[in-house]
């Protein structure tokens, strides 16, 4: 799952927007897809799934490439962010991606948000491999693009109140946080695990993309606003 050992669960913003956020939709609408086609496959999905992962050992060509891949291996730092391994994965990439993607959107325009898209998630995965080089694990996931999107989120919005369950046992708490604590508490547990687990992928999360992604995110966010948003987002 997106959280990856992250305890505070948002719900929602309140941020409102401007634009209706097409992309964001579109892109949920297209990992669902992706998603739903991937397991109807049966047997075939592994090799599917294979196919179109990012393995940092064939990205690093640390390895003769084994079977017959759909697309180069240094393509699927792309292809791997729209496949997910099963729905709770799935579902918490895209809770996250619907409740923060959409305002990332309105301050950047439709078609600088799917280049931003792109851009943090290739070098969210390329940050995984080249800490890895010679792993031959698969990474699959929008985790590392939404990490990046995370990360200019809260650089821009970090006072706006966001709703969160937090589990306690089996009571579930509700309430309203900063984006700041929020986003700033998911990136320590992002970078504990990361250090802990230098080089890994404990309990299958790809520790340093979701880092990687973050700083992307952060570094790339004034680049690609459009001029009127800069100031607005002050």
């Amino acid at each position: 799952m997106f959280c990856g050992g992250c305890k505070m669960i948002p719900l929602r913003d309140d941020n409102p927007t401007t634009l209706t956020p097409f992309v964001t939709i579109g892109l949920i609408v297209l990992n669902c897809l992706v998603f739903f086609y991937q397991v109807s496959l049966g047997p075939q999905e592994e090799e599917f799934v294979l196919s179109l992962a990012a393995i940092p050992a064939d990205v690093f060509h640390q390895r003769p490439i084994i079977g017959n891949p759909l697309v180069p291996p240094w393509l699927t730092i792309f292809t791997s962010m729209f496949l997910h391994a099963n729905i709770l994965h799935l579902g918490g990439n895209m809770l996250y991606l619907w409740i923060f993607g959409n305002n990332i959107e309105d301050v950047m325009g439709h078609g600088r948000f799917v280049l931003f898209f792109l851009l943090v998630g290739g070098m969210a995965a390329f940050t995984h491999a080249a800490v890895a080089p010679s792993s031959t694990l698969p990474m699959i996931g929008a985790s590392g693009a939404i990490s990046g999107i995370l990360g200019a989120y809260v650089l821009l919005f970090p006072y706006v109140r966001v709703k969160v369950l937090i589990p306690i046992g089996i009571f579930p708490y509700i309430v309203h946080v900063s984006a700041i604590v929020v986003l700033g508490f998911w990136i320590v547990v992002q970078m504990l695990n990361a250090i802990f687990n230098l080089g890994g992928m404990e309990g299958g999360v790809a520790w340093f993309a979701h880092v990687g992604g973050f700083i992307a995110g952060l570094v790339l966010i004034r680049l690609f606003m459009r001029s009127h948003a800069t100031r607005s987002a002050r």
